[in-house]
């Protein structure tokens, strides 16, 4: 199950005595187990049957104690352990509890960052005897995608385009993306369109000077564009740190490395998965790495490197980080 069918379930009252959610993505382990926390139990019953323990400070024993209680004045207690993460070295103390849960106990183990270790037993024991859901990281190249549906569910609109260019700038955590959705969900009610113009207006990424913008200047070697986006970046350095801009340019140019080594050049989904990319920018890709030689996109890649170390001082002693810009662009484009 994912986390959206888990949390349809929870809305049907499809109750399980134990959900054991873990994993690096936290978004959605957090979006579960908040779920149970603000709607399982009516407010009036949760002073008497809702209890959160934090892992750190957890003891085993007080814990299933808890969850062995009968109610009051209810059908049903809840037990949320959140960071259970800091109880890997007793989780075996659970292993009981796990194969006779109290039937009127919804117990939450919150475990972040991390997995259980398939391999041992108590991790067979979970897994049997429990709702066990792992939250995986999503991928960059699902991220616009993700983007678009999440704005949906603000009822909010936006296109592939800005969904990408906001999938660049606020990267792959979840909780930061959604709250900046959130805000414009706000702003922009219901049925709104996530245009370039909201983006910056609301969020502070220009709609002509981003990094998403220069990529589209490199990549159709369009030099006035790519010069004007980098004098922009200079006079603009707290929003367009080097460090950052370069980070980007590097993971682009890969990307067009793996386009242009490819022999999936036919199949643009499997290119595009293949590339970490969304299929619905495939065609740019496919355009960069027809407009740079696999020499060139070698070289490119190099020059990238070099160029880091240069801002961090080495073979350098007193070029900008703008001036370094300019350069590098130079060098990409000639």
């Amino acid at each position: 199950m994912n986390h959206l069918e888990i949390i349809a379930d929870l809305k049907q009252k499809k109750l399980q005595p134990i959900y054991f959610l873990e994993g690096e993505e936290t978004y959605f382990i957090d979006m579960i187990s908040d779920y149970i926390e603000d709607n399982l139990l009516q407010e009036h019953e949760r002073d008497f049957n809702q209890t959160i323990f934090y892992g750190k400070d957890a003891d085993p024993n007080q814990v299933i104690e808890t969850c062995k209680r009968f109610p009051m004045m209810s059908d049903k207690q809840v037990v949320i352990i959140k960071e259970a993460q800091h109880l890997i070295k007793v989780l075996d103390k659970f292993e009981n509890y796990f194969k006779q849960p109290q039937p009127s106990t919804i117990l939450v183990f919150c475990y972040k960052y991390k997995t259980l270790d398939k391999r041992k037993a108590i991790t067979k024991v979970i897994s049997k005897n429990s709702l066990y859901f792992t939250a995986a990281k999503i991928k960059d190249y699902q991220l616009p995608a993700w983007i678009e549906n999440q704005a949906k569910s603000h009822k909010l609109k936006i296109d592939g385009r800005n969904a990408s260019l906001l999938a660049e700038y606020l990267g792959n955590d979840l909780s930061k993306v959604d709250n900046e959705l959130s805000k414009l969900a706000m702003i922009l009610k219901s049925g709104g369109e996530i245009t370039s113009q909201a983006i910056e207006d609301h969020i502070g990424i220009s709609k002509d000077y981003n990094v998403f913008e220069l990529q589209n200047a490199l990549s159709a070697k369009n030099h006035e564009a790519a010069y004007k986006i980098a004098y922009y970046f200079g006079k603009n350095e707290k929003a367009h740190p080097f460090v950052l801009t370069l980070g980007f340019l590097f993971s682009y140019f890969s990307k067009v490395s793996v386009v242009a080594f490819s022999k999936n050049k036919g199949n643009d989904n499997t290119l595009a998965k293949e590339a970490g990319i969304s299929p619905y920018f495939i065609k740019d890709y496919k355009n960069a790495a027809r407009n740079y030689s696999p020499t060139k996109l070698v070289k490119i890649v190099k020059y990238m490197k070099e160029y880091d170390l240069k801002s961090k001082g080495v073979n350098n002693t007193s070029a900008s980080h703008n001036d370094l810009l300019k350069e590098l662009l130079f060098k990409i484009l000639n």
